[in-house]
């Protein structure tokens, strides 16, 4: 083939990888999924080789062999050392003249905002906050979990409801639904058939996330301890939010904060409004945005950004995942 295209997007996430390959005018010419990315599980190498599983296709569908710069957004990528160790990897299959790596969360706060300007914070199996500014300066959390102080996402709300229902049904802890709805989500009678089901496998591990929409239907039926629980998360929304818009100088600006991630999207009305009452105390000028355009978008917009593309190319991409 021979030929160049503009930007490789890649955004890769753990349990999916979605590539684009985009021209110089915006236009996507070839794109391609594949499977997760967890390189702490198969290590670095064997990682890339599961991309390239999916750049192959997307490289050859646009009709090139390389590209003039890789952007790539990725799961795990959560320390700037892992970011640079993942970028030596990519820079070594040479799909492209330059290479950017960034963390995953990225990618959703570009497809959420109109230019590299903002905060998101994502909520699905785990929780994170980045923002950006046209400068380049980032703010950012280590968001490795709770040695890194971080509370929430799915499988975290999870481990709290399962904690509270247990103790709530052998009586060490106060009384609450969620020891009657979490088991019988699964058709079971007890917590303690719950906790045997999970120990023993007979709930698989992956399931755990299902209990994430049984506590927000169990805070919204009245629930006073679920109903904490999705307080907390709110409060630790808001907290990043406003920390990250204080990093980077944006706290008297009107600036969008952009909510990602299956547990921000699925717009728990009592969620929202925590968010939106705390943030107008901590950040009034900030403007709430939800975010439902695939990721890869963003990965591509950050490539274009890094090239210099025109404000043409820019809206030409986000119209093809309008």
């Amino acid at each position: 083939m021979g030929l160049t295209a503009h930007v490789l997007a890649i955004d890769a996430g753990n349990s999916k990888t979605d590539v684009a390959v985009i021209g110089a005018d915006g236009t996507v010419l070839g794109a391609a999924r594949g499977g997760g990315f967890q390189p702490p599980v198969v290590g670095v190498g064997a990682a890339v080789d599961g991309l390239a599983e999916a750049v192959r296709p997307a490289l050859a569908r646009a009709g090139v062999d390389g590209v003039e710069h890789v952007s790539a957004c990725l799961a795990n990528a959560d320390l700037p050392v892992e970011e640079q160790e993942l970028a030596r990897a990519l820079e070594a299959r040479a799909w492209g003249r330059t290479v950017e790596v960034r963390n995953d969360t990225f990618a959703i706060l570009r497809a959420g905002v109109d230019g590299p300007r903002g905060v998101a914070v994502v909520c699905g199996a785990g929780i994170n906050c980045v923002g950006m500014r046209p400068d380049g300066v980032t703010a950012r959390f280590p968001a490795i979990g709770r040695m890194s102080g971080d509370w929430g996402g799915g499988s975290g709300l999870a481990e709290e409801a399962m904690w509270f229902a247990a103790r709530a049904e052998d009586g060490r802890g106060g009384p609450t639904e969620l020891a009657r709805t979490l088991p019988g989500h699964f058709g079971l009678d007890s917590m303690y058939a719950l906790i045997e089901a999970l120990h023993l496998g007979h709930v698989p591990y992956a399931r755990r996330h299902e209990m994430t929409p049984v506590l927000f239907a169990t805070a919204a039926a009245g629930d006073r301890i679920a109903r904490d629980l999705v307080d907390r998360l709110g409060d630790e929304v808001v907290a990043m939010a406003a920390v990250s818009l204080t990093r980077l100088g944006l706290l008297e600006e009107e600036v969008p904060v952009v909510l990602g991630g299956s547990v921000l999207a699925a717009r728990h009305p009592a969620l929202d409004r925590r968010i939106a009452e705390l943030l107008a105390v901590r950040a009034p000028k900030a403007v709430v945005r939800v975010v439902s355009a695939p990721p890869v978008l963003g990965a591509g917009l950050l490539g274009l950004d890094h090239t210099g593309a025109a404000p043409a190319a820019h809206n030409r991409l986000r119209a093809q995942y309008a």
